[in-house]
C-alpha cells in the first residue's frame, strides 16, 4: 500500500477510499514537548516516579496529544496538502487505551462522508474516520475528522 498520496481536492475524494499513514515512534521528546506546548506538566506524563504508582505504572502520553499524533499522520499523509481550507470538528473521538514511550503509533483512514456545501461554491465537506493502532495492533485513537476540501478551479 503506498504511504504517500498526491493532493486531494473535493472532488477526488470518494466514500470509501482508504488511506495508510507510515509509522512513528513515541519519544520523550514527544513529551515534553507537547507538555511545553500545551502548559500540561501534569504528573501522570511527566513524573515517571508518580506514574509508577498510579493506574497504567508508567506515564502515558496526554489524551490530547494522542489526538495531536492523529491528524498529524492525517497531514504527513499528503492528500490534504494545500487543499484543506479547515479542520472543523469531530463528531466522535476515542482514546481507549494510552500511548506510552517508545510505542510505534500509525493510521488508518477512511472517507465516510463527502457533502456539498450550498453555502460554499469553493469547497466541500469531507468526513474522515480513523483509527491509530500501537505496535501490538491496539487501538489507541479512534474518531472521525470534518474537513473544508477546495474544489478544483
Amino acid at each position: 500500500m503506498a504511504y504517500s498520496y498526491e493532493p486531494h481536492h473535493f472532488e477526488d475524494f470518494s466514500v470509501g477510499q482508504t488511506f495508510e499513514s507510515v509509522g512513528r515512534t513515541v519519544t520523550e521528546s514527544d513529551f515534553v514537548l507537547h507538555s511545553a506546548f500545551s502548559g500540561d506538566w501534569t504528573e501522570l506524563h511527566t513524573n515517571r516516579h508518580y506514574a509508577d504508582e498510579e493506574y497504567f505504572g508508567e506515564r502515558v502520553a496526554h489524551g490530547p496529544m494522542t489526538f495531536v499524533l492523529a491528524t498529524g499522520f492525517v497531514y504527513r499523509c499528503g492528500f490534504l496538502e494545500r487543499t484543506v481550507l479547515a479542520f472543523l470538528g469531530m463528531n466522535y473521538m476515542d482514546i481507549p487505551a494510552p500511548v506510552r514511550t517508545n510505542d510505534t503509533v500509525s493510521l488508518d483512514m477512511e472517507v465516510v462522508g463527502k457533502k456539498e456545501l450550498s453555502s460554499r461554491e469553493d469547497s466541500g465537506l469531507v468526513t474522515i474516520d480513523t483509527e491509530m493502532t500501537n505496535q501490538e495492533n491496539e487501538t489507541v485513537f479512534s474518531g472521525d475528522m470534518k474537513f473544508l476540501i477546495k474544489r478544483r478551479d
